[in-house]
């Protein structure tokens, strides 16, 4: 914060702003989450140890209809959230907006913009608030970014902008922003910063429960792009080609005589974009549920401070200031546009267009976290005094630990329910059946032809490959202990233990389905996501 308002200042006085002291980053963090009966949480060692499923047939309704959605709050959870209001209150954290989310069980609050440091503090205290809340009310809040197959994970959409002390907002366009050039040198710093330090954004919301979340569609893909809308995009390419911008506003027609026609609104908020201009603020998409909204502002704040410095050097030194200006926001756009994209995020369409333009696709934490290290980011975040390089190091090195652990735990976990719960939950429901047709049998009825019989082998073929998958990520495990470097542990476990332990999920589901309800051994699907 103290990085960005040093370099913000520096431009703002080219500017003629000689009012200003400060320029403070701002940010209204949204905190997705799940709400699930308690009782039924604690019967699922998964959720218990982990913080999602591990296991899990998807039910016979899910959100295809968005009926959850667009529906309105259950009682239960109407209560919570009043509770959960007051809680927040008392604690000077004002939450301001509450509705369902796209997923059964699935909610989101809103707090009231303040600043980046005290809404970091404030999004620790809601979270930490919002699990207390729920065991009050029989309930469990889940945080994980995707704590169901099948359904939307959660996210964490971190709301940022620039503000001064007199109350500017940096961001504002204005009625015609094509005029506005100290909005565009600030924007222009933006998309500098975003397209030279992708991969820091990446980096900054890495985590293996992110790693479910990113590029399904229900978040932005792992490629880091931005949108600007029709309008600022235009008025970047007029500039660029030394063209007037002139687009008249269109009206919305609406078709009904008693109603008045209306400016249709040149911002969209496209949620499929990871970086988005909404109006008078930037919309971070891609940080997880659980994540703290310090690290993903750092980097923001940080790699703006970068390119306000650097346009402030250029700016100080200038014998025609505006032309300098002129210079500094064609020369920008024109280097940097590649990031710009106003689509579909989530088309196959753009992975293949995001390449061409040579833009990063970190799918994974381990793909993501040697880039924190590069020569590039310690020079810029010892350049600003906001890390050493040994501390960008550590923190390297803790993130890749943590990666592992949590495979480790999920991982042993899922041992733990099949060899304590489910298979034995199989041979019991199996020998049911068996037993039955033994009995058919005795008493001279035929059994052939008996449903029973095709479903014991069938149940009996998914055992024995239930076997063997459990044994393959019992070796996975085992063949992890071979590697000591951090790095090549961490592309282990994502290639070689989290793959095994897929397999061995899809035959644990498969399972699920054919396995009598009273036999399984946890809570399915739909009991979790239909209980409230």
């Amino acid at each position: 914060m103290e990085a960005i308002n040093i370099q913000a200042i520096r431009v703002l006085r080219l500017f003629g702003d000689t009012e200003s002291t400060c320029v403070l980053s701002t940010v209204g963090p949204e905190q997705e989450y799940f709400l699930v009966d308690k009782a039924l949480f604690q019967q699922r060692k998964d959720l218990v140890y982990t913080g999602r499923t591990l296991f899990g047939a998807k039910p016979p309704k899910g959100q295809e209809l968005e009926d959850h959605y667009f529906g309105a709050i259950q009682p239960k959870v109407m209560e919570y959230m009043k509770d959960l209001n007051e809680e927040l209150w008392k604690l000077g954290v004002f939450a301001k907006t509450e509705h369902n989310e796209v997923s059964p069980a699935q909610h989101e609050l809103a707090p009231i913009f303040t600043t980046t440091n005290i809404a970091a503090d404030h999004n620790q205290l809601t979270m930490e608030i919002m699990k207390k809340v729920a065991c009050r009310h029989g309930l469990t809040c889940l945080l994980h970014e995707k704590p169901f197959a099948g359904v939307n994970g959660s996210g964490k959409h971190n709301n940022w902008s620039i503000a001064t002390n007199t109350g500017v907002n940096l961001f504002s366009p204005g009625k015609t922003p094509q005029d506005n050039k100290q909005f565009l040198v600030f924007l222009c710093a933006v998309i500098k910063a975003v397209d030279t330090h992708q991969d820091l954004l990446r980096i900054s919301v890495a985590s293996a429960g992110n790693d479910h979340r990113l590029g399904a569609n229900e978040a932005p893909p792992a490629i880091v792009s931005m949108f600007l809308g029709d309008e600022l995009n235009g008025v970047l390419k007029a500039i660029e080609s030394g063209t007037r911008f002139d687009q008249a506003h269109e009206n919305l027609q609406t078709g009904v005589s008693v109603l008045p026609d209306f400016m249709k609104d040149t911002t969209d908020r496209n949620r499929t974009s990871p970086f988005a201009f909404t109006g008078n603020k930037f919309e971070f998409r891609m940080l997880g549920s659980s994540c703290s909204v310090s690290g993903p502002n750092i980097v923001i704040n940080t790699i703006i401070a970068d390119a306000l410095s650097q346009f402030a050097d250029k700016l100080e030194a200038a014998e025609d200031f505006d032309a300098a200006v002129d210079s500094i926001i064609k020369e920008t756009f024109a280097k940097h546009k590649r990031i710009i994209f106003n689509g579909n995020n989530y088309s196959q369409e753009w992975v293949k267009e995001a390449k061409s333009r040579n833009l990063l696709n970190l799918r994974t934490t381990p793909d993501a976290l040697p880039y924190f290290i590069s020569e590039k980011n310690v020079a810029l975040f010892t350049k600003h005094k906001i890390f050493t390089e040994s501390e960008i190091h550590s923190r390297y090195e803790i993130q890749l630990e943590n990666y592992c652990k949590v495979l480790s735990i999920e991982a042993l976990t899922m041992l733990d329910m099949v060899k304590k719960d489910i298979t034995p939950a199989v041979f019991q429901y199996s020998k049911m059946i068996a037993d039955t047709l033994a009995v058919k049998k005795s008493i001279g009825i035929d059994i052939s032809e008996d449903a029973g019989a095709a479903l014991v082998e069938r149940l009996t073929k998914l055992g024995n490959c239930l076997s063997k998958k459990t044994d393959a990520l019992d070796a996975a495990l085992i063949d992890s202990k071979e590697y000591m470097d951090s790095q090549e542990l961490a592309n282990y476990y994502r290639d070689g233990v989290l793959n095994a332990m897929q397999e061995l999920r899809a035959i644990v589901d498969e399972l699920e389905t054919l396995v009598g309800g009273e036999y399984w051994p946890f809570p399915a699907y739909g009991d979790l996501l239909f209980s409230l």
